[in-house]
């Protein structure tokens, strides 16, 4: 899994860039997502950022990408622990 943090000041860059993060995954807060990782993901989002986002990047913007592992425990509250049980309306 991947949570990706941004803090972008730019009001129509950042509303572009959370597009272009909701192709790949869910927004958990306001500035961060968490996307179900591979290699190619990973990669389409690096190159995404640093072609079409980095370079329109001020000296306070900054994007944050965690690459957490199958043994990273997560502990999750209030809404975010439903995130991992299956839903089932009849």
């Amino acid at each position: 899994m991947l949570l990706i943090s941004y803090d972008i000041s730019n009001n129509k860059l950042r509303t572009k860039f959370s597009k272009f993060l909701k192709k790949f995954g869910y927004r958990k807060q306001y500035s961060v997502f968490e996307i179900k990782n591979s290699d190619r993901i990973l990669k389409n989002i690096q190159l995404g950022i640093a072609g079409e986002f980095e370079p329109k990047f001020s000296q306070t913007d900054s994007i944050l990408i965690i690459e957490t592992s199958e043994t990273c425990k997560i502990t999750r509250y209030g809404y975010a622990k439903n995130d991992e049980s299956d839903l089932i309306i009849v």
